[in-house]
């Protein structure tokens, strides 16, 4: 299905450094980024917005098909848009990720989503990081990675992420917060969060990003023959 076009898929939970490592790669590579968790973030924030319970699925995929997104970068600054406002930082907060594990859960939403998803496709490659990359939205990728670490570690790097960008968020209600999305997303009945047949399961609790980088990127090159 994506032969023609290399696809790298980085699964997951919170805290595993996936989006930290996609984000490198696809700047060392020269390749597009998808992040799917923004997605269902955008999801969720027009949802908020819009005063639509989580629990609504007709509503909630009206508004994965017809939401008007954008995103762009500049100068390795990241920008989300979500009709033309930008919605960069709110959707990184810990209620709107409660939120979009919430939505993600919903089988009509993930299908609403799949098709926008694989849009992201594009020469020369796609680094897609999310929860179900390698295992549904990309099955063809040229190298699957299930990216994990310790419960305490990513709390503490989900903690640093968020004081980073300005929001206040204790320990303890965070690591509460951690524990029951990563139950939620490995219990969902659709695409549940687990390693990909074929995947490599790479613990980076005492790596450095660079370190991962260095080895998908070493993964990479087993995968097309060059090492």
């Amino acid at each position: 299905m994506f032969d023609s076009i290399r696809v790298i898929a980085i699964d997951g939970p919170t805290g595993s450094g996936k989006g930290t490592i996609s984000r490198e790669l696809a700047r060392r590579l020269g390749w597009h980024l998808l992040d799917s968790g923004a997605l269902y973030r955008l999801v969720a924030l027009a949802a908020i917005e819009q005063g639509i319970s989580m629990n609504d699925p007709v509503r909630l995929v009206r508004i994965a098909t017809t939401m008007d997104i954008e995103f762009s970068s500049a100068e390795d600054n990241e920008r989300i848009l979500l009709s033309n406002i930008d919605v960069t930082t709110r959707i990184r907060t810990e209620d709107c990720g409660v939120a979009a594990s919430k939505i993600a859960s919903q089988p009509t939403v993930r299908t609403a989503l799949l098709q926008r998803q694989r849009g992201f496709l594009r020469a020369p490659g796609l680094v897609a990081d999310g929860r179900d990359m390698a295992s549904v939205v990309f099955p063809d990728a040229l190298v699957k990675v299930f990216l994990t670490a310790t419960e305490v570690e990513r709390v503490k790097r989900r903690h640093n992420q968020l004081k980073q960008k300005g929001i206040d968020v204790s320990l303890p209600a965070l690591s509460r917060e951690i524990a029951e999305r990563d139950k939620r997303d490995a219990n969902r009945k659709v695409a549940p969060l687990k390693p990909a047949d074929g995947a490599y399961i790479l613990d980076s609790t005492e790596m450095t990003p660079d370190q991962v980088v260095d080895r998908v990127c070493g993964w990479l090159g087993v995968a097309v023959g060059c090492v």
